[in-house]
């Protein structure tokens, strides 16, 4: 068979898979990264020596580029979906995952991998950054709704908002293992340019890149005579090309691409909130990114069943990586929320369901392009943390989100019903009995 003609009929299967298993795994503790990477498997079996060869971790500047490219879409979606307007206050759970939960992650796994896996400063560094964030990708089960839904709980918000964010936020950190690898082969000290550029300038022009394009699309979009508005003309296709817009003007002005297109979503988002126009472009995101992400999970579980990915895995690295999932992140981010009104069980499933996933394989190949590291170790551990937390989050995410959803329907029926209640039906308060003046 001519594989070129396997290759289409395997791209084919996996578009079609992408609209029918969603509906499929509903009402089933499965989730569609699960589906995708057993096919992935199924395809790495098949006598097709080519498929199998396919292997996002051996080509490092495929599994870089592909990975980027679904993670700008998701996070524009991201931002786009979140009805709860940007504030301090009103975002207080996300600036605590972001500023507390995170680098306290980034630092505990560092330690993890110094100690436990042998690895230099800079590779340890690099898997706490790599292994901190949440996935934006395949965290989309315990996510907000569609725009204008109102499926924004404190759970799905803070999940949602915390991997818009995180993504961008832990390259910092990321550019900070390259500075340290870069000084232990050349000895040439970078931390003051890792402070000044990767830090300040690269920040700060994310958020000013990210806010213009959001207010000038916002504009374009709502506030032009109305037969020149591009909301006008329904298109969702226009969400891959404000995207793209935004990522490639911040990567040229060397600021983070992925902060500046969360906070430009954001910004266009809150330039006419509750636009259908948004809807649109959601669903098009959305799409995009579902036949992305599966086409990476594919080659994922392809390169698993064929073996290339778990070669330097013993009981350390599978020690370390169970740690970090049920250990670190839920802990770091309890920590994170001490003092918030949340509910305990909101609080241990915000913690709890921190997804790893493409972003982490993004930042491993990325930085493997700049700088020399442990690269096998630190394959081997990320593949297996993805790999964990695809399943077990993937099994428990709907019935832990629909347990939590039917005790905040009662809370609220309970509280409906003690606001209803007639006055006539209060008990009233019992007589006292008159005070006698003794003589």
């Amino acid at each position: 068979m001519n594989e070129y003609i396997f290759l289409v009929t395997l791209f084919g299967t996996v578009v079609l898979l992408t609209t029918w298993l969603p509906a499929i795994l509903r009402n089933v503790p499965l989730s569609l990264p699960i589906a995708c990477i057993c096919l992935g498997a199924i395809v790495a079996f098949l006598p097709l020596s080519s498929v199998p060869s396919v292997n996002p971790l051996v080509s490092r500047v495929a599994t870089e580029r592909l990975t980027e490219s679904v993670l700008i879409i998701s996070l524009m979606g991201a931002g786009l979906k979140l009805d709860r307007p940007l504030g301090w206050r009103s975002w207080a759970i996300t600036w605590r995952l972001l500023g507390i939960s995170m680098p306290l992650t980034i630092a505990t796994i560092a330690a993890l991998g110094w100690e436990f896996l042998g690895l230099g400063l800079g590779s340890a560094i690099l898997l706490g950054a790599a292994l901190a964030p949440t996935d934006p990708v395949l965290a989309s089960e315990v996510q907000v709704g569609p725009p204008n839904t109102t499926e924004e709980d404190d759970v799905r918000f803070a999940l949602t908002s915390e991997a818009g964010l995180n993504d961008g936020l832990s390259f910092p950190f990321v550019h900070l293992a390259i500075a340290v690898a870069i000084y232990q082969g050349s000895g040439e000290a970078l931390l003051l340019n890792w402070l000044l550029v990767s830090v300040v300038w690269k920040l700060a022009a994310a958020v000013a890149a990210g806010w213009l394009t959001g207010k000038l699309l916002g504009y374009i979009a709502f506030r032009l005579p109305e037969t020149a508005r591009l909301a006008g003309t329904g298109d969702g296709l226009a969400a891959i090309g404000i995207t793209c817009l935004c990522y490639g003007l911040t990567e040229i002005v060397h600021g983070y691409g992925f902060v500046a297109v969360f906070i430009a979503a954001a910004t266009l988002r809150a330039a006419e909130r509750k636009h259908q126009f948004h809807e649109q472009l959601h669903a098009f995101t959305d799409r995009v990114e579902r036949l992305l992400m599966m086409v990476v999970l594919v080659c994922f579980g392809a390169a698993i069943a064929d073996g290339s990915v778990f070669g330097a895995l013993d009981w350390k690295t599978v020690i370390v990586g169970l740690a970090i999932l049920l250990v670190v992140r839920p802990l770091s981010g309890i920590i994170g929320l001490i003092g918030t009104r949340i509910r305990r069980g909101e609080k241990w499933a915000i913690a709890f369901f921190g997804i790893r996933g493409l972003g982490s394989f993004y930042y491993v190949a990325y930085a493997l392009g700049v700088a020399t590291f442990q690269a096998e170790i630190l394959w081997t551990v990320v593949c297996f943390v993805v790999l964990v937390s695809i399943v077990m989050h993937g099994v428990v995410v709907k019935p832990t989100m629909r347990a939590l959803d039917r005790q905040m329907e009662d809370l609220a029926s309970l509280s409906s019903r003690a606001v209803a209640r007639p006055a006539s039906a209060v008990d009233p308060e019992p007589l006292r009995p008159a005070s006698r003046n003794v003589v």
